[in-house]
């Protein structure tokens, strides 16, 4: 759990939109940048007498974050709230704008609970922020995610706006790759040889007053058409009767992170 490279972008995007505000993160963030590096890429030179091995002076003095309070099971890194992110959020806790998860969800076991408790912590038009792992992260913690699992959660019936997923290669911090939505009953593929993040920003709208209605897309179009199966239709490779060959070949041979993947635009990372 930590502010890395991706993290620091994920910031620099979240603040385009305008200050972080009172903010949240699960678990605190530790700094995983040196001095230099913060100040060459955020301006940032910590004030205090001695460095902080954590990221709330950062997100204070670069972000526009009027507070930062952090929340773990654990007391050991000295988090502002103690409570287990498997559990429901207590009555009555505070709400905040901004709601940061930079590595921390893919560790809890109850991963929905987790997320439904980010819901709870943010305000109505206050923002959540993801950096979570995707590809090749096996072993580091219960969960890899897929930019479905955040464009179908993260949706208008679900009370969300603005959602918007990108996937970035841990080796290159300067280059982003925003994901295009599925649509036509198609997958996201993204196949890689590194280790794969996922990034995510989304607006809470208005906050869900119904269980969350999260199903994969691609099935969503399958049962709309009540129908029997079309001979040839195939979410997992993307063919259906209307495709052109060059879609086929595209979405069945290009599914690398490049700009080549038809699911994918390259972009300057945080921009």
């Amino acid at each position: 759990m930590g502010i890395d490279a991706h993290a620091l972008n994920c910031l620099h995007y979240a603040r385009r939109f305008g200050n972080l505000g009172e903010t949240v993160t699960a678990g605190r963030q530790s700094l995983l940048l040196d001095a230099n590096t913060l100040e060459s890429r955020a301006g940032f030179r910590d004030p205090g007498p001695e460095r902080s091995l954590f990221g709330e002076r950062l997100m204070i003095g670069a972000f526009g974050a009027s507070s930062v309070e952090s929340i773990d099971a654990s007391s050991y890194e000295q988090a502002t709230h103690i409570h287990d992110m498997n559990l429901p959020m207590p009555a009555g806790f505070k709400t905040y704008d901004t709601v940061c998860d930079f590595g921390t969800i893919e560790h809890v076991f109850r991963i929905t609970q987790a997320i439904q408790n980010l819901i709870a912590l943010c305000k109505e038009g206050g923002q959540i922020l993801h950096v979570a792992p995707a590809n090749n992260f096996c072993g580091h913690g219960f969960w890899q995610m897929s930019p479905e699992l955040f464009l179908s959660l993260y949706s208008r019936r679900n009370g969300f706006r603005d959602t918007e997923v990108f996937v970035a290669t841990r080796k290159n911090d300067h280059q982003w790759f925003k994901v295009i939505p599925p649509k036509d009953g198609k997958r996201i593929h993204i196949n890689s040889k590194s280790k794969i993040y996922v990034i995510c920003r989304t607006v809470l709208e208005r906050r869900p007053t119904a269980p969350l209605n999260v199903q994969q897309s691609d099935y969503i179009d399958l049962w709309a058409d009540k129908g029997a199966p079309v001979e040839g239709t195939n979410p997992d490779t993307g063919t259906s009767p209307e495709d052109t060959f060059g879609q086929r070949f595209a979405y069945k041979y290009f599914r690398g992170l490049t700009g080549a993947n038809p699911h994918l635009t390259a972009m300057r990372a945080g921009r």
